[in-house]
């Protein structure tokens, strides 16, 4: 997980996962969608590479690559942890909201 989050805190490369997400996509595509040389772009793809984060796949002579949704399992199954957290304060301060507001009826 630790090498997942290092891959994802630079921007371009989460950029290049939202890019391929959804379809492979060949390295020269990829880096059309960046002002930076097609050098650093197969750089930000082997640190995802590495980090189990994208698969890549040979056709003929392009690479194709696509998010691995195994590898982001882990790092999701952490950052809910969080999610769920927030969650329990949110429903925990609002039944005591209602609970002040029925005390505040009964009073009157």
């Amino acid at each position: 997980m630790e090498a997942a989050l290092k891959a994802m805190s630079d921007s371009t490369r989460r950029e290049i996962l939202r890019l391929v997400k959804n379809e492979e996509m060949p390295a020269g595509e990829i880096a059309s969608n960046f002002p930076v040389s097609r050098s650093a772009i197969s750089q930000h793809l082997t640190v995802l590479k590495s980090a189990g984060l994208i698969d890549e796949r040979r056709a003929g002579v392009k690479r194709l690559y696509r998010t691995r949704v195994e590898g982001m399992s882990e790092l999701k199954a952490f950052l809910e942890m969080f999610w769920d957290v927030r969650l329990d304060r949110l429903k925990a301060a609002a039944e005591a909201e209602i609970e002040k507001e029925e005390s505040c009826n009964d009073d009157v």
